[in-house]
């Protein structure tokens, strides 16, 4: 999540675009991770799962560039600030540790900008990009991305059906997040499964509105992060926007949904995650899907 080395970034810093490479890699996770002096907290080699219990900024800058085909992101909101919310009818904190505390506006984006330097150079040329975010950082996401140079594609609005209700009474209900779809660059040729998008959308096209119920008990069974994503919409980004083996990577992995999703699809994963208390949460989801792929066949 938030890393020390924070502090020695300074505000003048200028970050280049990432230009495209010609470098290419073999396809597979674990000749990507070989360099990567941390040992994974859990692998499964036969499925190409791979999970890191660290700062990606410990492990980022240690994959090669234009190797991973896609990446989804839930970076820290940065809304710990000691204000409520409503969990089960009854009114609760919103702060959900001390990764997800605001350092102000300024160190905030110079992190923000950071990871996301680290994920264009490791994205494919024509690699893409998903960050989901609320109006606490989207809009440092979005004004960061354009500084790098990627090259926005969509700006998805998910809609949480039946969202808890907002106490104060001073404000509409927050009920949506923005998921916005980045291609690495300008020059980029990204991917986009028209034809199955359409399809699941009852052979029409698939707007940027996508109505999705908040994840149900049965994903949270062995607990829950407090920003876990449902796996329907992790689902449907990944069918959007990879092919069969295809490499996905989660800088901020929390409790595995994206993992799950890869698993579930039939891509490779490499998850990086700080919180070991959501690692061995994420490591009981990966078990449960691998007995369902195993009684499937």
């Amino acid at each position: 999540m938030m890393p020390d080395e924070l502090s020695e970034i300074q505000p003048s810093i200028i970050m280049p675009t990432i230009t495209q490479e010609k470098t290419t890699h073999k396809r597979n996770v674990f000749y990507l991770i070989r360099n990567i002096p941390h040992k994974p907290y859990f692998e499964n080699r036969k499925h190409n799962i791979v999970l890191f219990n660290e700062n990606c900024f410990n492990i980022l800058p240690n994959i090669p560039e234009n190797s991973v085909d896609m990446i989804f992101a839930d970076p820290p909101y940065f809304l710990s600030n000691g204000g409520i919310t409503c969990h089960a009818g009854k009114m609760v904190s919103v702060n959900k540790g001390k990764w997800d505390v605001s350092r102000g506006k300024e160190e905030n984006y110079l992190f923000t900008l950071r990871w996301l330097r680290e994920c264009q150079r490791i994205l494919t040329p024509n690699g893409t990009i998903w960050v989901s975010g609320t109006s606490h950082i989207i809009y440092t996401v979005g004004y960061a991305m354009q500084d790098l140079g990627y090259k926005i594609l969509n700006d998805i609005a998910w809609f949480k059906v039946n969202p808890p209700p907002n106490l104060s009474c001073r404000y509409f209900t927050h009920s949506t997040e923005i998921v916005l779809w980045a291609a690495k660059n300008k020059h980029s040729r990204h991917y986009f499964n028209y034809s199955l998008m359409k399809k699941l959308n009852n052979d029409r096209q698939m707007l940027s509105l996508w109505s999705i119920k908040p994840p149900g008990l049965e994903e949270k069974k062995y607990g829950k992060h407090p920003t876990q994503k449902p796996l329907q919409l992790l689902d449907r980004i990944i069918l959007a926007s990879t092919r069969a083996q295809d490499i996905v990577l989660d800088p901020f992995s929390g409790s595995g949904t994206t993992g799950i999703a890869a698993l579930k699809e039939g891509r490779q994963f490499i998850g990086i995650e700080l919180e070991e208390t959501y690692l061995r949460l994420s490591i009981k989801r990966f078990k449960d899907e691998l007995d369902n792929l195993l009684h499937k066949r």
